[in-house]
Formats: C-alpha cells, structure tokens, sequence
C-alpha cells in the first residue's frame, strides 16, 4: 500500500502535464509547466498496431536523436503510447501541455517539428490534423469532433500512458481499485458492487456481468478460475487489442479483482497470437506486477494470493465462443460444449470458471473506485456505462470510438465518424461482425444500446461496426460474411456445419445471376432453423447478416433474382457496360481495354461488345468526361 502511495507522489509530477490536458483535472498540486522532471514538453507518439505499421518506431527513433542533438534531453520526453483511436489520422504525435495534434507524421517531418515546435515553440501547421485548426486558433486534441462526443472509460489510458511501464499507470490512479478491495470490501462487497453497476458483457450478448461473477462465486468448489476471453476475430474489430496494447495493466488489476469476488486464484488471458504487440506488452506487464508484489502470494501484504498466465490461440473465430476458448486451453480442439452446465459451474478443467472478455475486464477498476453509482450516471436504463466500437468501411473518420449507451448511430457516423467519403449516401451500418446485422437508414436516430441493436435485427457483438454507402451490395454483404461463417464453422453441429453452406450457396447463385423463384423463401427458413438448432453462438447466430438485409432490403434480393440486376452496381455477374452519347472518341477506353472489346473511330462514340466484355471496369476508370456508365 505505501510502496504503491510512493509509485503514485513520485510519478504525479511527470505525467500532470498530460492529466491536465485531457480534461480529467490536476491530480496533484502542480502547476501545468511545472512538473517537476524538468521537462516543459511531452511528445506522445502512437505505437499502436496501426501506427506501428506505418514507421512510428522510426518515427520515435528519430525524435530521440534529434532531441539529443538539440540538447533537449532535460526539457523535452518522449513517451511511447497505445492507440490514440483515430487511426485514420496516424501515425499520430501529440505535444503537451497544449495537446497539439500531429497527423500522418513521417519520419522526414520530425526535423521540423523538433526544430520549430520545440525549439522555437511554433506550431507546424501544415502537419497539424486540419480539423485542429479553426480561424487563428488551434484547438487541443480533445476538442476535436472526433473525440469531443466520447466518454473514456475502458480506453482512459490508451494514447495517454506508456503501456510498458507499470509506474505510469500507478500514477494514474493504477491498482488503487485493487488496494480498495483488498483493504475494505469482503468478496461478496465486490461482487454486489458490480451488480449494482448494470455492467453487461462487451463481448457478445450483454449477459449481466455481476450475475456471472455471482454464479461463479456461489458455486461449490475451492478450486476456481478467472479466463480473460482475448480471442477478438470479428472482421475489422480491434477494441481489446488497442487495450492490451495501451493499457495492459487495467487488465491485470481487474482479474485480480475478479479472483478475490469469486474465490479464485489463477488466471489465464486467452488471447490470439496474430495481435504479438498486444502480448509482448501484456507479459511485460505481468512480469512488472509481479516485481511490484500485485501478482503473486500476499498481494500488497494481505493474505490473498493470485497469479495468471497468457495462453495463445491460433486464430480460429469458434474459440471467442466461451466453451471452445475452455477446450482450446485444455489443449484440446476447440469446439464448443453443450451447456448446462455452464462455466461458471463447470469450466477449466471442470473447475468453476469465470470468462469475461477484455473490454468488460477494462471497466471494473473505475467501478470498483469511483463506484457503481458514478458508473450508472452513463447510459441508457438498461445498458449502463460506455461500449467501444471499431468504425471502419464507408467512413471518414476510421477508428476505435468510445460512446456512452444510447448515443445515435446518426451522431456516431456523422459528427464523430465525419460523414461519408466523397459525398455519397449513407445506405446502412452494420454491427455485431459475422453474428450481428445491418441497420437501414431510417434507424439513423436509433439510441445504440443492447435491446435496441437486438430489436432491429442486429446486436452489439464485441463492437464492430462497419458503414456502408450507396455503392455496396447488400445480398453482396450478406454473402461476404455468411462466407466468413462456414469458413470457421468448427463443423460440430449439423445445422451450422451444413445449413449454414446451403445459405452460402443460394447466395452466391443469387450474385452470379442464377437466383431462382423461392430463393428468398428457402433461405428464411433455413435461417430460422439454424438460429433454433446449432449448439453455439457462431451458428445460432450466423443467419443474422441474412434476415436484417431481407428485413431492410428484400427489394434488392428481388432485383437480383427477378431482374437480374444488382441496384448497387457490384456484381458483376450482373452488370453490363455501357458509353453513353458523351463520348469524345478520344479512345482512353479502347487502349485501356484488357480483351480489346470496345471499338469506334477517332472523335466518334465508341461501343463495348458486351458478350466480350469481362467487366473490369477499366473503361470506366479511364474515361475523362464520364461517358461510360454500368447498370
């Protein structure tokens, strides 16, 4: 307890900088430009996934050589963060104590900012995010739409800390949650307390967390296990990588907490081997909170003892289903178990079981300080506190967001997402990954939260949430992700392992032009019956992309079958090329042709021989005044 009091004074005047700027208030009593290391700025560089992919290593490299060839060692830190969330801007540098934001910074740009920011403390405005800069003034990174309408709470500490070293998260109020429980709350305080919160899984179907931690602490059994679900494979999702490469540590704390609720002793974090930046970080932070005494016998001098281990998955999507992550573990093939029984009964090796995945996890330490009440203030009546979401596809504004429950899909795609690229129109959204499904336009207002994702077809999921414009297909989509479904499909059951090909079929016959009459039919029924009759999640769920698109867009499964046309413009199988009556002959498209299929003479209209065409698109392309349309 003192030695973490000790951590946390020592550590307040070097990061205040960054607290103060964030808009969380001072935690000590010193002054902004006076923190005590000496240092009159912080340079924060993203060293995310994304980031990382795109040089920022190279980037912080170079900003330590230049900082040590300008003698600005004493008063100038460089800080190597986790993802800032706004990954379409990256890499991202930010500056403090004014929180300058730097976007697409390359290696070749640190110079200048070294030069003119730091030395002679102007701002590079050229590289500075453009929304930053309004009239004469430029506005700090919080203040910037992107993240005005965000409420941080499992991401507090991403794109604020340094990930790899455990003194940094002490000081921001790190372990203090553990402390408090360890100290002056009895197991069934703790559990009580997460009940009272609302808290709901983030990783699936919203299951009441407090309900299974109190599941898992009642039942019989002196042997328990708490299991951190990190297996995140939902097409573009990356939520609770950028956790465990930003913040590793609140993960750490949380399962210690859960442990001490439940009466376990042991954890394991099930975590996929593709996320190596993710797992390095983690089991560095496992080591450190070893060193420090927050892991392993007598944690912080009580008589509570509890340490974990990480265990890597290979990838497969079956294992985020919480009995084949279990099987997986064991080292067996992971498959998913009938239940009852359930984990919190029977799970790890038979043992009572506790599974919550990371983002859930990341939420308990600012229950358990700042308590439940403070945590309800947030959401919506049944969806309590705050979910992350990872908005990619037709967006502008591509990242992780972190919204409070019952925020507007309006106000997620068009005020933090930035509208949709080159002035297209929004057609849907869809969230949940392969078990979720779209949202039309005429939900745009829809408050986001559990019920009302599940009343409209869709559900929360581990919090994908993919934006799509007037150009996608949506019997396209449909196929994209039921293609995803049967190709992960563990095959246990009959009605996922086989139905679930038979959809796959229709639907592709469907895209290809060959969609028959009771198409549409055979496909609810077959969704219905595999929603009843599959053992896991994967396949129960595995219909949903197909019974929101027919719910939202039957009249496009319709067209393709009736017409054979896509509205959308996509399939090719269903297109036809066609140069309208602006042509100039000025033969672009004829010399840009791959199977030589477009006659005509100079400055007269040209022709496609539709029969030759392979529909490529290179016509369209090429053409300079727009002659060449498809339909």
């Amino acid at each position: 307890m003192e030695e973490l009091e000790k951590i946390r004074q020592e550590y307040l005047t070097k990061i205040n900088i960054r607290r103060i700027k964030e808009g969380k208030g001072a935690v000590g009593e010193v002054a902004p430009f006076n923190i005590g290391d000496g240092a009159r700025k912080h340079v924060l560089v993203c060293a995310g996934t994304g980031c990382t992919s795109s040089k920022s290593p190279q980037i912080q490299k170079k900003f330590e050589e230049q900082i040590e060839q300008n003698n600005l060692n004493d008063e100038v830190k460089i800080v190597k963060t986790g993802c800032f969330g706004f990954c379409e801007a990256g890499p991202i540098v930010v500056i403090y104590p004014e929180g300058t934001f730097y976007s697409h910074i390359k290696v070749e740009d640190v110079e200048r900012i070294v030069k003119e920011h730091l030395l002679e403390d102007m701002v590079v405005q050229d590289l500075v995010f453009k929304e930053s800069i309004q009239g004469d003034k430029i506005i700090p990174i919080n203040e910037v739409e992107f993240y005005k309408k965000q409420k941080r709470t499992a991401l507090r500490n991403c794109g604020l800390i340094n990930p790899e070293d455990i003194n940094e998260y002490i000081a921001f109020d790190g372990y203090k949650a553990l402390a408090k429980t360890l100290t002056t709350m009895t197991p069934e305080d703790v559990v009580a307390e997460i009940k009272a919160s609302g808290l709901r899984g983030r990783g699936g179907g919203g299951f009441p967390t407090g309900m299974k931690w109190d599941f898992t602490a009642k039942a019989e059994g002196k042997e328990k296990y708490v299991v951190c679900n990190a297996d995140e494979g939902d097409p573009g999702a990356f939520m609770d990588r950028s956790i465990l490469e930003g913040d590793p540590n609140a993960l750490i704390e949380a399962m210690i907490i859960s442990g001490y609720a439940v009466g376990a002793q042991w954890g394991y974090v099930y975590v996929r081997a593709e996320y190596p930046i993710a797992v390095g970080r983690l089991d560095l932070a496992i080591k450190q909170a070893r060193e420090k005494g927050l892991l392993g016998s007598n944690i912080l001098g009580t008589d509570f003892s509890f340490d974990m281990e990480i265990r890597l998955g290979a990838g497969a999507f079956v294992c985020g289903e919480e009995t084949a992550l279990l099987n997986s573990i064991e080292g067996k093939r992971g498959m998913p178990r009938p239940r009852p029984p359930f984990p919190a009964v029977k799970g790890l090796w038979g043992k009572p079981t506790l599974i919550n995945n990371v983002e859930t996890f990341a939420n308990i330490p600012q229950i358990i300080l700042h308590g439940a009440e403070e945590f309800i203030k947030t959401g919506t009546e049944k969806s309590k506190g705050t979910k992350v979401f990872a908005l990619g596809g037709k967006i502008n504004h591509t990242g992780l967001v972190e919204i409070p429950m019952g925020t507007t899909l309006r106000e997620i795609v068009y005020e933090i997402g930035g509208g949709i690229p080159n002035g297209k129109a929004f057609k849907a959204v869809q969230t949940g990954g392969p078990s979720g499904g779209c949202i039309s336009v005429e939900h745009l207002d829809t408050p986001i939260d559990y019920d009302n994702l599940i009343a409209l077809g869709s559900m929360m999921g581990s919090g994908g949430m993919i934006v799509m414009d007037e150009d996608n297909c949506m019997v396209d989509i449909a196929r994209f992700f039921l293609d995803f479904t049967v190709d992960e499909s563990c095959g246990k059951c009959t009605p996922c392992r086989e139905g679930t090909k038979r959809m796959l079929e229709i639907l592709e016959r469907i895209t290809e032009g060959k969609g028959k009459e009771g198409d549409i039919e055979r496909l609810e029924s077959l969704a219905q019956s595999i929603k009843i009759s599959s053992l896991c999640g994967l396949g129960q769920t595995a219909p949903n992309p197909i019974l929101s698109t027919l719910k939202y867009f039957r009249h496009e499964y319709e067209a393709h079958i009736q017409d054979k046309k896509c509205p959308a413009g996509l399939c090719k199988a269903l297109l036809e090329f066609y140069i309208t009556e602006k042509c100039i002959g000025c033969t672009k498209c004829a010399r840009n042709c791959p199977v030589s299929c477009i006659s005509g003479k100079v400055k007269e209209r040209h022709v496609i021989d539709t029969e030759a065409c392979i529909k490529c698109g290179n016509c369209m392309a090429v053409c300079p005044v727009g002659a060449v349309i498809k339909k």
